[in-house]
């Protein structure tokens, strides 16, 4: 016998993870766009020392990909919180119907 294991719950829990990534997602585009327009339109700006002798276009591109990596342990972080409450949800949910 097949058991649907794709309940409700779980369900909303993809929707929830699906905006979060879509918003993160825009989010580093819009930086990202910053830099592509920087190197399209002020390219001599990039080329400026910023930090401890690095350019800004080295900082910019560092940054973003820190950027990337910090965005995705807030993804996982929040959609491990995402499935947690489902299951916790669930389980109140049988609780009561015990």
């Amino acid at each position: 016998m097949h058991v649907n294991s794709t309940t409700e719950e779980k369900e909303i829990v993809t929707q929830q993870k699906s905006k979060l990534g879509v918003r993160l997602f825009f989010i580093y585009l819009i930086c990202y766009a910053g830099f592509v327009a920087l190197g399209v339109f002020n390219y001599e700006l990039l080329s400026t020392t910023v930090f401890s002798g690095l350019n800004l276009a080295i900082v910019y591109g560092i940054g973003l990909i820190v950027f990337a990596v910090i965005m995705g342990i807030i993804y996982n972080y929040y959609c491990t919180k995402y499935e947690d409450d489902a299951d916790k949800q669930e389980e109140l949910t049988k609780g009561d119907q015990r």
